[in-house]
């Protein structure tokens, strides 16, 4: 197995309505790509895994614990464990880099979206 890849042959989970990610595996974390259509809404949750974030593209109204922001390209988020949050895309969709740890083992029974594009990062 080699050490380096393309989110181009990365394959898209469903994780909710309107929300994709590419996950590239490590042995204790998880880099996830995030695809959220416009509008889209991440319902309320929480899990085990600290959870690292920087928007790339878009907007969202990110809500962490009692904390709520509206987050634009360049603005990052830290979630702890076990702390309740939810988003909700902008009117244009948003594109996040996500990172997981630990790795995020509950992901991989996940519905495959097949035919779907990698997003442009850039």
């Amino acid at each position: 197995m080699t050490s380096f890849g393309s989110t181009g042959g990365i394959e898209h989970l469903r994780i909710w309505d309107g929300i994709t990610a590419q996950a590239v595996e490590g042995e204790r974390t998880t880099l996830a790509v995030i695809d959220l259509e416009p509008g889209s809404t991440v319902p309320e949750h929480h899990h085990d895994n600290e959870q690292l974030g920087v928007l790339v593209r878009g907007t969202m109204t990110f809500r962490i614990g009692e904390e709520t922001r509206e987050l634009s390209a360049g603005d990052t988020w830290r979630i702890l464990s076990h702390v309740p949050h939810e988003v909700t895309a902008g009117p244009d969709g948003a594109l996040a880099v996500e990172c997981f740890a630990p790795a995020r083992a509950d992901w991989a029974g996940l519905e495959r979206v097949p035919g779907r594009a990698a997003p442009r990062l850039g």
